[in-house]
């Protein structure tokens, strides 16, 4: 007889929600993870922008409060040297807030204090196995974009305040995300590109960066830590395998343009614990079948807008600039476009319950 009902691998965001979410559902639940944090060493550091959606779920798994975060009211698009802008606001999506900044450490930090996470080495049989640790691995589709995303924490003249840029540049697109009076930098460069600036003296990287980005963030005059991660689209063909289920990076791995991808495993995490709360024993094939229908639809779409937008803001070509130039000046000028896209970037396909 299994000793869980559900045994969750991987104690990072997604996780640690999914644990938090069925936490007063009656299954015994078995989070484990083979990186727990041990003798100080650091979690990973990059910036996470949580979208209001994250903030709902959050928020019903009693967890939300707890965070640090800075909101991000506006987002700033243009690209360098090239006509096209355009500005999305909260009120374009009738939210309090576009998405929140925080620190990918601090974010898995904040929710482990809230769950027991076992070491991965002897875990016990369960009911339904849960894959939420690593990348997507077994039958993928896969695309490799050929760049790295260089993370960094830049301080700037003026302070960040509530405003996020996105900049495309020559070398790659450029995010800046606003983290309690700083940015946290998501750079898309290639490989040999990143590999110098990571270990770069300080000054000259932010030289490098103000040349790529330009004035529009005020003058960057410091950086903090440095780290670069390949940058890969990995998607499995299959969410659900008899009682095994994956979710957030173990089902699809993304470009970080637009800030898809936590987002979208919260998403898997919630529609998850909705659906196990839900399932008998004898039940769940079905109920496990019915989850992965469910989130076919908005996994789907948000890995095509993510796909399609990281080809589309690699391309350095004239032509290429400029179909981005006028995809953002009519986005610009039509409010109803911006508040579609606004929602959809924060809701996914479907909106919350």
């Amino acid at each position: 007889m299994p000793a869980a009902d559900v045994l969750i691998r991987g104690a990072g965001p997604v996780g640690c929600t999914l644990a938090l979410a069925l936490r007063d559902s009656g299954l015994s639940v078995f989070l484990c993870d083979r990186k727990i944090e041990s003798n100080g060493k650091p979690l990973s550091r990059r910036p996470i922008a949580l979208s209001h959606a994250s903030r709902l779920i959050l928020a019903r798994v009693g967890a939300w409060d707890a965070l640090e975060t800075t909101p991000i009211e506006a987002v700033h698009v243009s690209q360098a040297g090239r006509f096209g802008r355009t500005r999305l606001d909260a009120a374009d999506a009738g939210v309090p807030a576009l998405g929140y900044v925080i620190d990918y450490g601090a974010l898995t930090r904040s929710l482990r204090v809230n769950v027991r996470v076992h070491d991965a080495e002897s875990p016990p049989e369960a009911r339904c196995v849960v894959h939420g640790e690593g990348v997507a691995q077994g039958e993928v589709r896969e695309r490799d974009y050929r760049h790295e995303a260089l993370t960094a924490l830049i301080e700037a003249d003026p302070p960040a305040r509530a405003d996020a840029h996105e900049r495309f540049a020559a070398d790659g697109p450029i995010a800046l995300l606003p983290m309690a009076g700083r940015y946290g930098l998501v750079w898309s460069l290639a490989p040999e590109r990143a590999a110098s600036l990571v270990d770069a003296p300080p000054q000259e990287f932010l030289a490098a960066l103000a040349e790529a980005f330009g004035p529009r963030a005020g003058r960057f005059v410091g950086v903090e830590w440095r780290a670069r991660t390949p940058l890969t689209l990995r998607v499995r063909r299959a969410r659900v395998s008899g009682s095994e289920v994956y979710i957030g990076n173990a089902a699809q791995t993304l470009h970080p343009v637009a800030g898809q991808g936590l987002n979208l495993g919260l998403r898997d995490a919630w529609d998850l614990a909705e659906t196990l709360r839900g399932a008998p024993g004898a039940a769940l094939p079905h109920a496990l079948a019915r989850f992965a229908a469910r989130r076919r639809f908005d996994a789907a779409m948000t890995i095509r807008v993510t796909d399609s937008l990281a080809r589309s803001f690699l391309g350095a070509s004239p032509i290429a600039g400029a179909a981005r130039g006028l995809a953002m000046a009519a986005l610009d000028a039509t409010p109803p476009a911006r508040r579609f896209f606004a929602r959809r970037m924060i809701f996914g396909a479907g909106a919350m319950p």
